[in-house]
Parts: structure tokens; C-alpha cells; sequence
């Protein structure tokens, strides 16, 4: 199969095409607004630009293609900033990216949407029917891209599948990836520059983690599932556990401490009176109807191990004593 992957340079893209790749029946298409040489880390892929404003430039970057992975986007932190910019990219560019798709005959466009579409923070028990409640630019920008990409495939112009991945953590495959705030990317980082982790809430909210190894694993299930399980193409994406950040935090903790000898201290703030502590169950049954099985948190304490060592290799002369 001929891939596109947009985003293939970022925190997610760079390791699904390692993933895809390793599967040995992909041609690997790397979209780039600058790079032209493949990279190190993935050499057999082949880089094509993309100009998102330029109808031709997204045809012939997409032909041939089978299928698209549309993973370009503005963080939440760039959305909130920019709110126009983030409808520009998440909502408008994915758009021509998907009209393009259907004018060169791609059979299939999967987009990678939020879980933060249903609000802020998560609470109880959320499928894909739960309605989505975000007003944040970052769900509503999103929201926007989900519907272009839902209606093509409703009037049968293509394969259209959304997916929404819920909190993705893991190395990158360089170190220059912009997703140091990502909570769980930012404690093992601070655990080799600071050698403490210091959270800026109680830590007592619950978040559903994914690890990325799962992450790409769902997303490469979707790229080879049939028409007919496909459905109408939406699907929760998660790690099927919710702990509190502060459990987190602590298991990150425990996972230094058996790598180096050295336990990291923990700061967090005092318990907010406002803070959401609820049960937090977001359903991945969906997906897993389709044959889809997550490892849920069986492979968590291996991501981190691998994430911590990267920051170690990368952010730290003396890697916390080692």
C-alpha cells in the first residue's frame, strides 16, 4: 500500500511511520512543507512537499496514493493562541487535503482528531455518542476537519475515518519534536534535567493515557480495516485506563527509580475545590468490536522505560547518576 502521512516528521507521525514500515507491505510517503531528503531515522521513506494552498502541489503529492493519514495540525496551546490560524489548519487545510484526496482517486483518509472534543476535562463515561461539548479552539478547529471528513464518507467519495485519540505518550523519534508539554513527555524530561517532577495541578484529575505503541497500532489497524467494519468511520482511541495524573506521576517515579537508583521527588498543588477527581471511562469498545486489541496499561511501564532512556540520551550530560 502507498501511504501519505502527513505530520510524518512529528511526535505521532514519525513513530506510525516507523510502525507502518516495520510491517514491511507499505511505501511510505513523508508530507513536508521543507524537508526533501528522508531522514535518518526512516531512510526507505520518501518525502514529498506539501503546499497547502496549492491545489496542484496536494495532487501530485497524493498520486498514486491508496490511503492518507492526515496527522498535520496546530497543538492546543498554538489553537488557543490563534484561533483563526487553528481553524485555517486543522479545519480548511484538511479540507483541500481530503478534496484533493477524492480528485486522485485515494481510496481511503483517515484523520486524527481529539478526544478533547467532548470537553474539558474528561468526566464519566464517554462513547462516540456522547456529544461534544468543547468550546476550546483546539476541539472546535477539530470538530470542523471531523465533519468535512464524515460527510465525504457518508456520500461515499471515500473511506473516511476519524479518529479520536485520547493522551499519547512516548519518544519521539528526534529529539527536536515539539511535544515536551505533553504531561507525561514533560515528567520524564524533567526527571533527567531536574531530577524532581513538579506538577502544576493537585494532580488529582483523571486522564485516560495511551501509549503510543498503541496509538499506531490503532491507527494502522484502521488503514487496513475493511469498507463494511469501518461503519460509519468514527472511533474513540484509547488506552482503556484512567488514572489520576498523580498516580502517573508516581508510577513515572517508580519506573526512574528502578532505571537509576534515584527516585525523583514529587510537588504537586494543593487540591483545588473546583478540580474534576470523577471516574473518567473513555470507550474504546468501538474500535475493539472491529478486532482492535490495546494493551492498555500491560505496555505503559515499557513506553516510559524507552521515553526516559531518549531524554536521558538526548537532554542530560550525567543521566541522574548513571
Amino acid at each position: 500500500m502507498k501511504l501519505l502521512i502527513t505530520g510524518g516528521f512529528g511526535f505521532l507521525g514519525g513513530r506510525l511511520a516507523q510502525f507502518l514500515a516495520a510491517e514491511g507491505n507499505h511505501e511510505i510517503l513523508l508530507g513536508s512543507r521543507q524537508r526533501d531528503e528522508p531522514p535518518a531515522w526512516l531512510p526507505q521513506a520518501r518525502t514529498v512537499r506539501l503546499r497547502w494552498d496549492s491545489p496542484g502541489s496536494l495532487d501530485d503529492a497524493l498520486g498514486g496514493a491508496d490511503a492518507v493519514v492526515h496527522l498535520a495540525g496546530m497543538n492546543a496551546e498554538e489553537c488557543a493562541s490563534t484561533p483563526l490560524a487553528a481553524l485555517e489548519c486543522n479545519a480548511v487545510a484538511t479540507g483541500r487535503l481530503l478534496h484533493a484526496a477524492v480528485r486522485q482517486g485515494v481510496k481511503r483518509f483517515v484523520y486524527l482528531s481529539t478526544a478533547h472534543v467532548y470537553g474539558s476535562p474528561l468526566a464519566g463515561r464517554i462513547t462516540e455518542d456522547t456529544c461534544p461539548l468543547s468550546l476550546h479552539p483546539y476541539a472546535t478547529s477539530h470538530r470542523a476537519g471531523e465533519d468535512l471528513v464524515r460527510a465525504a464518507h457518508r456520500k461515499r467519495e471515500i473511506e473516511g475515518v476519524v479518529v479520536r485519540l485520547s493522551n499519547a505518550f512516548g519518544a519521539p523519534v528526534h529529539k527536536d519534536v515539539n511535544c515536551w508539554m505533553l504531561l507525561v513527555n514533560d515528567l520524564c524530561r524533567q526527571s533527567v534535567t531536574a531530577r524532581r517532577l513538579v506538577l502544576r495541578s493537585s494532580g488529582l484529575q483523571r486522564r485516560d493515557f495511551i501509549t503510543l505503541t498503541d496509538a499506531c497500532g490503532a491507527i494502522g489497524h484502521l488503514v487496513a480495516l475493511s469498507r463494511e467494519a469501518l461503519a460509519d468511520g468514527l472511533f474513540n482511541v484509547g488506552g482503556g485506563w484512567s488514572p489520576s495524573v498523580l498516580e502517573m506521576t508516581e508510577r513515572i517515579a517508580e519506573r526512574v527509580y528502578c532505571m537509576t537508583g534515584n527516585r525523583p521527588a514529587i510537588r504537586r498543588k494543593e487540591d483545588g475545590y473546583d478540580e474534576s477527581h470523577g471516574m473518567l471511562d473513555y470507550s474504546s469498545e468501538k474500535i475493539a468490536g472491529t478486532g482492535f486489541e490495546s494493551r492498555g496499561d500491560r505496555n505503559v511501564d515499557q513506553e516510559i522505560d524507552r521515553l526516559v532512556l531518549f531524554c536521558m540520551e538526548h537532554f542530560a550530560e550525567n543521566s541522574c547518576g548513571r
